[in-house]
């Protein structure tokens, strides 16, 4: 009986010194990062599992339950990207902390599911985007144009092409609904797009750096502007010969032309960004099944021309193009119509969710 009650005070002793040292500060539990709204507040939030962790609150809970010292964590996505540095740790140990432990009934814990999750940004200074920047995205368009064997692009001989998002005008939340436009001859196509989010100032990168300056991944969901069954925007020889009348503001800047979400996953918990399984789903009917391995311009290669050109700033967003199934590529073409649902996924990120209204 002896041995017993000492057996059991061991394991509660244990039990109650588990953190008896600081948690750690390496990121040994992966985590996601949320813009959020919970009790009518707007939170940023760290995503262990299916928890959101409001990290602020988190942070002061920790401190306090552990005596750490004191590390302030922004409450806002782009300053918090901007400070990353300084705070990762602290971050890293909120996550080993309450993955041990178990978050419970405290009051900065939410069920994922009971959140309203917002685009993690808002907003960048720059959103710029890769255009025709898949292998069978391209091939699938030339062909559509009239060219039946089309080539593979080589990236060393055809430069990427980008065109630019309004931030402000273009981005909306996670599960916020499209409002198409009644345009008179035009479609509206899905295309589903790893975004890779800046962490640190960016100009003129090499390939060696590039991804020194990478913060992390996201979604997001091209909404692109068609002529039914008219040469558009994506004619494009893929990506060495674009027409000089593509009208790029009006096929791709369209407001809430953007949906963005649903998290951001840290470059350190993504494992390898070029590889990486993406498919959309429109009403549950699979309309693309691509690979990140398949981008005509890998990530060194859209970082290296687009820093070439001009500055990136912690926060700004670039999006890569969008493999093939795209609705006008088909024969016959499909656009979006009122009441679909868009679902769009990536390995290692989430789904977005878009309904079109």
């Amino acid at each position: 009986m002896k041995r017993l009650a000492l057996l059991g005070f061991v394991l509660i002793l244990s039990a109650s010194t588990a953190f008896a040292q600081a948690p750690s500060a390496q990121p040994d539990t992966p985590f996601k990062l949320a813009t959020f709204e919970a009790g009518g507040t707007v939170r940023v939030g760290l995503v262990v599992g299916e928890t959101v962790l409001a990290v602020q609150e988190a942070n002061r809970a920790l401190t306090a339950a552990e005596g750490l010292s004191s590390v302030e964590i922004p409450n806002e996505m782009r300053l918090l990207i901007e400070s990353y540095d300084r705070t990762k740790s602290r971050l890293y140990q909120i996550a080993n902390y309450y993955s041990a432990t178990g978050a419970g009934d405290e009051s900065f814990a939410y069920a994922y599911d009971d959140v309203a999750l917002k685009a993690p940004i808002k907003y960048p200074y720059n959103m710029l985007a890769a255009a025709a920047n898949y292998q069978d995205h391209s091939a699938e368009m030339m062909r559509r144009y009239g060219n039946p064997n089309p080539q593979p692009v080589d990236p060393d001989r055809a430069s990427p092409v980008f065109f630019a998002k309004s931030p402000r005008s273009s981005i909306i939340d996670p599960g916020a609904a499209f409002p198409m436009p009644p345009v008179e001859g035009k479609g509206f196509d899905w295309e589903n797009e790893l975004a890779v989010i800046i962490g640190k100032p960016a100009t003129r990168l090499t390939l060696a750096n590039a991804e020194d300056h990478v913060f992390g991944y996201s979604i997001v969901f091209d909404v692109s502007t068609r002529d039914r069954g008219e040469q558009d925007e994506d004619d494009d020889q893929g990506g060495g010969g674009f027409s000089f009348g593509v009208n790029w503001f009006e096929a791709k800047s369209r407001d809430n032309a953007a949906p963005f979400g649903p998290v951001i996953v840290p470059k350190e918990f993504i494992g390898d960004s070029a590889n990486l399984r993406m498919t959309t789903k429109i009403n549950g009917v699979l309309k693309q099944d691509g690979n990140t391995k398949d981008m005509i311009h890998n990530e060194g290669r859209l970082l290296r021309h687009v820093t070439s050109i001009l500055t990136l700033y912690p926060g700004d967003v670039l999006v890569t193009g969008t493999p093939a199934g795209v609705g006008s590529a088909r024969n016959p073409p499909e656009f979006l119509e009122v009441g679909d649902v868009v679902e769009m996924w990536i390995e290692g990120i989430g789904t977005l969710v878009t309904p079109i209204e």
